[in-house]
C-alpha cells in the first residue's frame, strides 16, 4: 500500500470519534469482522489508527478504498461541512429517466477532459442521494486528497447541494460535469447556505411544516388571579392578544420544527434624502449597509420573537420569507423611488 495512503486512512480514522470507530468500519466493509475483531477499540485512537493502517495494508488498500471511507465519514458528519444549493434547469419541459451508470460515466468523462489529474468518487445513500466526492489536481500535480469538493445529487430533482471547498475556482469545472451528466441545461447557485444539508433540502423539497388550512385556535393557559384585584376587561383583552400573536405566528411558521440555518443576511443599498436646497451632500452616492442575524437556529428563534414579547406580530415578510423564498441572501435596493426587496443576487 502507498504510503500516502496509509497516511490517509490514518487521519480519516484519527477524525472519528473512538466510540464510533468500529461502527464506521464496518459500514466501511473494507476490512473482515475477524480483522476488526482483533483491534483494540479501547485504547488511544493513535494506536487504533495505526493498527486499522496495518490491516489496510495487509488487504492492499489504495486511494479508491481511502475515498470510500472519507465520503462515509463526511457522510455521517455532514453538518461540518457549509453548503451551498444549486438549481439545474433543462431546455424544455421533457424528462427523461435517470440512469445512474450514465451519469458516472458521463460525469468523469466530462470533469477528466477538462482535468485529467482528478479522483472521482461515487456512493448512492437513501432518498436517491448520489453523494460524489472529487479530489483535484493539476496539469503538473497529482490529486490533493486533502482538498476535496463534494456534490450531493438528488436524481429526478434540479438540486444540487455542493460544499464548499478552499479550490473555488475548479467549482465551475464540477458544475459543468454536473450539467451535463444530468441532462440538463445550465445550472445556477441559489442565495441559500447553512451547515444542515438536512434543513436545506427540506427547503427546497418544501418538506418542513407549511400547512396554514386548518388552523384551529386552542386557549393558552390562563395565570389564576382574584377578580377583585385585576379588571375583567384587561384580563379579557390580554387574553385576546395572546390568541392573536399564537394565531399569527402559527400561519407564518406552521406548528412543525424549522429548518435549522444559523444565518440570514441582508444588504441595504439606498440613497439619501435630504432638502436639494440645503446641499448638505455633495455627491449623491447610494448608502451601504449589511445586517446579519446569526443563531444556532435561526428560523425556531425567530419563531420564538413574538409570544416572548420581544417583538410585535406580525414579523417582517424579510424575516419570514426565508424558507418560502429559500433563501438567506438578500438585498434590498431602491427601485422607482421606493425602497423595495430585490431578488437580484448580491
Amino acid at each position: 500500500m502507498d504510503e500516502t495512503v496509509a497516511e490517509y486512512i490514518r487521519r480519516i480514522v484519527l477524525r472519528i470519534p473512538r466510540d464510533e470507530i468500529r461502527t464506521m468500519l464496518q459500514e466501511w466493509g473494507f476490512l473482515s469482522e475477524a480483522q476488526l475483531q482483533t483491534i483494540n477499540f479501547h485504547q488511544i485512537k493513535d494506536n487504533i489508527s495505526q493498527e486499522v493502517v496495518q490491516l489496510c495494508e495487509e488487504n492492499c488498500a489504495d486511494i479508491k478504498q481511502a475515498a470510500v471511507l472519507d465520503i462515509i465519514y463526511n457522510h455521517t458528519y455532514q453538518n461540518k461541512k457549509m453548503w451551498s444549493v444549486y438549481q439545474m434547469n433543462k431546455a424544455g419541459e421533457e424528462t427523461e429517466v435517470f440512469d445512474l451508470t450514465d451519469f458516472k460515466k458521463k460525469f468523469k468523462r466530462r470533469l477528466q477532459s477538462a482535468l485529467r489529474n482528478v479522483t472521482i468518487n461515487f456512493r448512492e445513500y437513501e432518498d436517491n442521494a448520489i453523494w460524489i466526492r472529487i479530489a483535484w489536481g493539476t496539469p503538473y500535480t497529482k490529486p490533493n486528497q486533502y482538498k476535496t469538493s463534494y456534490a450531493v445529487y438528488h436524481s429526478q430533482t434540479p438540486y444540487v447541494f455542493i460544499s464548499a471547498s478552499m479550490l473555488k475556482s475548479n467549482v465551475p469545472l464540477l458544475c459543468q460535469a454536473l450539467v451535463v451528466a444530468s441532462n440538463y441545461h445550465d445550472i445556477r447557485e441559489m442565495e441559500l447556505r447553512g451547515h444542515s444539508l438536512n434543513s436545506l433540502k427540506d427547503i427546497v423539497f418544501q418538506r418542513y411544516s407549511q400547512n396554514f388550512q386548518t388552523y384551529k385556535p386552542r386557549p393558552l393557559p390562563e395565570r389564576t388571579v382574584e377578580p377583585e384585584s385585576e379588571d375583567i376587561r384587561i384580563i379579557h383583552e390580554n387574553r385576546n392578544e395572546r390568541e392573536r400573536i399564537q394565531r399569527v405566528n402559527w400561519e407564518v411558521f406552521g406548528d412543525g420544527p424549522q429548518p435549522k440555518l444559523e444565518f440570514v443576511q441582508y444588504k441595504l443599498e439606498t440613497m439619501f434624502k435630504s432638502d436639494p436646497e440645503m446641499n448638505i451632500l455633495d455627491k449623491k452616492e447610494p448608502f451601504r449597509c449589511l445586517v446579519k442575524f446569526s443563531s444556532p437556529h435561526l428560523l425556531e428563534s425567530l419563531k420564538s420573537l413574538t409570544p416572548a414579547g420581544m417583538a410585535d406580530a406580525p414579523l417582517s415578510p424579510l424575516l419570514t420569507c426565508i424558507p418560502q423564498k429559500a433563501r438567506n441572501y438578500f438585498k434590498i435596493k431602491e427601485k422607482k423611488g421606493l425602497l423595495s426587496e430585490s431578488l437580484v443576487s448580491p
